[in-house]
């Protein structure tokens, strides 16, 4: 999937003129991508219009004009993206007691090399990330994933296999559209 590239990001003051055209698309782009596994895990998945969006909120809610700081924002939330042939993903663990959340999180720290998606043709491939999104020996409740697909390979599934958590989300129809289109 290419990057957001910095011509494709308006102003704050344009942005915020049509922002509601543009975050209803964003979010209906959204709903296609969210998968649930389990009653703690929800995925988004990222593609380019996911990623603008957000680049454009930081935009406007930062009242950002240094091109700078806008690069920097690009540059962070392109990374989202991971490369060709690959699908990225927000993984946020939600877990509503405080209290049940830090015991959970700990147990929880190698959730990620536990995450794989499964592809039509039945191989798994697991999840990257960055193992600084683990510290104070727990999980952070907010993940950011990317899987290996490669090209033409159609994801079906997103499978947790953890001692303390499993879980299997089958896509449906119109969220394989969507991850098959992104790759």
């Amino acid at each position: 999937m290419n990057p957001v590239a910095r011509g494709e990001i308006l102003d704050y003051v344009t942005y915020t003129e049509g922002r509601e055209a543009l975050r209803a698309s964003a979010m209906a782009a959204k709903d296609l991508r969210r998968v649930h596994a389990g009653p703690h895990l929800t995925f988004l998945f990222e593609n380019r219009e996911t990623v603008r969006y957000q680049v454009q909120e930081m935009v406007r809610a930062e009242h950002m004009v240094r091109e700078s700081d806008i690069l920097h924002e690009l540059e962070t939330y392109n990374g989202l993206l991971g490369g060709p042939g690959d699908l990225g993903a927000t993984l946020l663990i939600e877990i509503e007691d405080e209290g049940e959340r830090g015991v959970l999180l700990r147990r929880w720290r190698d959730l990620p090399e536990r995450i794989s998606l499964l592809l039509e043709d039945g191989r798994k491939v697991p999840a990257r990330w960055d193992a600084s999104q683990i510290s104070d020996g727990k999980l952070s409740s907010v993940q950011f994933l990317l899987f290996a697909v490669g090209d033409g390979a159609r994801p079906v599934a997103v499978v947790v296999e953890h001692p303390d958590l499993s879980a299997r989300a089958d896509f449906t129809g119109a969220t394989r559209r969507a991850l098959a289109a992104d790759l």
